[in-house]
């Protein structure tokens, strides 16, 4: 889908067609729709592959009198299960003379969120500003989503403390996938942001400037949480599932005793029920009273060694 908007006196508006100033959201195209853009607004080829590109990492690169910007966005879905999963996709940002372009291989949250004017001081006009607030907002979700993910943690160790159960596990396991690919991402952004930061390839003004030193410092915060909350998880994971073998050793041990217990009558009765003559005190009480006798001894036994 292609979809075009312009700063104006009402804020961000949509508008039918290019006009010289405004942003170009293109979301999901088909291949008409790629051709289309490649054609008409004579954007580089490759740079649209590239932005659509699902294996692409965060980098810039200039080509004569357009810019890319690749970065990765944070991305939160629930499967049928209610489960949240969480990882990142690239999106692409092209800056020409006149057009800014937004390239994405999906619907994200940051695009809906800028089209419901959920993002302030949005300008389509001053185009290097105006791809810095795009960068801040990515920066922000990383936060939302990192904190969400410190939260889901949390509630899942409780889980785990009342649980034998490999469901809170697994679940400790996937939020420790997701916050090495915020990690991996995070780092790769900051990396391209640093690159804008010497003005080689944008040319920045005293505002864009202080707005991307923002940017750099929310993402530097990022980085730090997923380190911290990756360290976290991975001995949390370790302890819990030590726990978890732990609690499936007492089990086992506690089933073991009672056999032990259960099989000494059995081994007694087994004795007297045989056709086998002069047995001592062949008597019904005399073999009831050494089966409890028996297996309250051992029963004591076993006790004294837990300790």
């Amino acid at each position: 889908m292609i979809s075009f908007y312009k700063t104006g006196d009402d804020g961000l508006t949509s508008i039918e067609a290019a006009e010289n100033g405004c942003w170009i959201s293109v979301t999901a195209p088909t291949q008409e729709e790629i051709d289309r853009i490649i054609t008409e607004f004579e954007l580089d080829a490759g740079f649209v592959r590239s932005s659509l590109d699902e294996e692409e990492s965060s980098r810039i690169e200039t080509e004569e009198d357009q810019t890319l910007i690749i970065v990765d966005y944070a991305v939160a879905e629930t499967d049928n299960q209610n489960a949240i999963s969480y990882y990142t996709m690239p999106m692409g940002i092209i800056l020409t003379p006149d057009y800014v372009f937004t390239i994405s291989l999906r619907e994200n949250i940051i695009i809906r969120e800028m089209c419901g004017g959920q993002i302030k001081n949005l300008r389509t006009q001053l185009k290097t500003q105006f791809v810095l607030n795009i960068l801040l907002r990515i920066a922000m979700k990383f936060l939302a989503y990192l904190k969400q993910i410190d939260k889901l943690t949390n509630f899942t160790e409780k889980q785990l403390q009342k649980s034998m159960k490999n469901k809170e596990l697994i679940q400790m396991l996937d939020l420790q996938k997701s916050l090495v690919y915020f990690s991996t991402s995070l780092k790769s952004n900051e990396v391209t942001l640093e690159k804008i930061l010497r003005g080689r390839i944008i040319k920045l003004y005293e505002d864009d400037q202080d707005l991307l030193e923002d940017v750099l410092t929310e993402v530097k915060q990022a980085i730090e949480m997923a380190g911290i909350y990756s360290s976290i998880l991975s001995g949390m994971t370790d302890t819990f599932a030590s726990v978890i073998s732990n609690n499936l050793n007492i089990v086992m041990k506690r089933l073991t005793v009672i056999t032990i217990l259960m099989a000494i009558p059995t081994i007694v009765f087994s004795f007297y029920g045989m056709n086998v003559p002069d047995l001592p005190m062949c008597y019904t009480w005399f073999a009831v009273g050494l089966s409890v006798a028996a297996t309250l001894g051992t029963w004591f036994m076993l006790k004294k060694t837990e300790k």
